[in-house]
């Protein structure tokens, strides 16, 4: 049966010379993987820089449940992106991004809630004159609502420490290593609670901007099992600094 439905591309891989496997995180289906051939023949109709990462389409899809590759009939890449393959703030961004969604989102159903944050952000980072940036920090930071591990916001003024492992703060530094102090803490809120139009008003120097990212990736490897080693954030790093 042919069914309707936004994708989000996560990774492609080759099959043979003219047929690869697309892994996509759906808006029906949740993370599916579709066979499609012939994206390298001059007149094929799903072509490979239709397949990049993060690339947003429409989608019509054969879908047969418990079966592991899935087959497309149509895509088409909807809205196509103007600014995100020719900025390379906005293009190194998604590359590190990806990364980290790839090996962060386990859905294997619908969840929609989810799957509108990543798309809408990604819209809003496509359609901005300038790219902030703090905008990765942010949406990873806030992508945590979704994936179930949200830092807590509460805090009293004697708690100086924040638990990574927990997600809370505390007036004493736990006994592990995974936790930061206020300074980096109260940022981290301030990334979680504000919208993307107004991350100006966070005022972070490249350093500190490193340090946040780095701990926000030991927040994901300590909350998302198999989370493993980053490693586009160097890159990242390299082209903000």
């Amino acid at each position: 049966m042919l069914h309707k439905t936004r994708g989000i591309v996560l990774k492609t891989t080759l099959y043979s010379e003219t047929s690869v496997v697309v892994q996509m995180f759906t808006e029906k289906f949740g993370i599916q993987s579709y066979m499609i051939n012939g994206v390298k023949k001059p007149k094929a109709k799903i072509r490979m820089n239709m397949l990049q990462s993060l690339h947003l389409a429409d989608l019509v899809v054969y879908h047969k449940p418990n079966i592991g590759i899935q087959r497309i009939s149509e895509l088409l890449p909807t809205p196509v992106f103007r600014s995100i393959p020719y900025d390379l703030i906005k293009s190194t961004m998604i590359i590190f991004l990806n990364e980290v969604l790839y090996k962060s989102i386990r859905q294997q159903h619908a969840d929609e809630h989810l799957f509108n944050y990543i798309f809408n952000s990604l819209c809003w980072i496509d359609e901005t004159a300038q790219a902030n940036p703090s905008f990765h920090l942010a949406f990873l930071l806030k992508l945590t609502r979704f994936l179930g591990f949200a830092p807590s916001m509460e805090h009293k003024t004697d708690q100086s420490y924040f638990d990574l492992q927990e997600g809370e703060f505390k007036s004493l530094p736990p006994l592990h290593p995974y936790f930061i102090q206020k300074k980096e803490a109260l940022l981290f809120i301030q990334l979680f609670t504000t919208a993307f139009e107004n991350l100006n008003e966070i005022k972070m120097d490249n350093a500190t901007r490193r340090i946040i990212l780095d701990k926000i990736l030991v927040y994901y490897n300590l909350h998302t099992a198999s989370f493993g080693e980053i490693k586009s954030h160097q890159i990242l790093e390299d082209v903000l600094s």
